[in-house]
């Protein structure tokens, strides 16, 4: 075995770890804190398949904002995690069914019919002058121009829907309205009240 091989290994044992604690983990913090070490592992893997570019946008974008915001909505929600554990037991055959289902999705894709230095050979080694981010924007703004637009339009929604869940009126929340201040008299505000010199 290679050292390269050996290093894919090891980054795909993470990864699969950490993926089985992010959704098995009872705490929401945990698991997020899981999605980063899953993310790293990611990062690793496409180095080793020399894609640099993709790997510090999963570190910087995805770990560094993604994450960030996930903790944001996770603890400003204020999920009730009793409720939603009470459901767990009677929706588990429907999740194992869609876990084998895509289980098997997953191995008709990469199986080793489909997949492998055979069927796929590794692509050849380009120069040292070669820019993968260049050829990744010319792909991107070219040919996927569209798709591209339709999913920062979906990450805006996203973004939407987490503030204004988070924006929820609770009844124990103070607040001030300024068009009310505004329009106050001085006798709501100031009562004299007359009374006699003491000593």
């Amino acid at each position: 075995m290679t050292f390269e091989k050996f290093v894919f290994y090891v980054f795909a044992a993470i990864l699969v770890f950490a993926a089985t604690m992010v959704i098995t983990r009872r705490n929401p913090v945990h698991s997020a804190l899981f999605l980063v070490l899953a993310f790293f592992s990611s990062a690793g893997i496409w180095l080793l398949a020399e894609a640099e570019f993709l790997a510090i946008v999963l570190i910087l974008v995805y770990v560094g904002a993604v994450m960030v915001l996930f903790l944001f909505v996770v603890m400003m929600l204020d999920i009730d995690l009793a409720t939603l554990k009470a459901g767990f037991i009677k929706h588990m055959p429907v999740g194992v069914l869609v876990a084998l289902v895509m289980a098997i999705e997953m191995f008709m894709v990469v199986g080793p019919a489909n997949f492998g230095l055979e069927k796929v050979p590794a692509p050849a080694a380009q120069g040292a002058g070669y820019n993968n981010t260049e050829e990744l924007g010319s792909v991107l703004y070219t040919v996927y121009m569209y798709p591209f637009e339709i999913a920062a339009v979906i990450l805006l929604v996203g973004i939407i829907a987490a503030i204004g869940l988070t924006m929820r009126k609770r009844p124990e929340t103070k607040f001030q309205d300024p068009s009310v201040q505004v329009r106050v008299k001085k006798a709501d505000r100031l009562r004299v009240i007359k009374m006699d010199a003491e000593d």
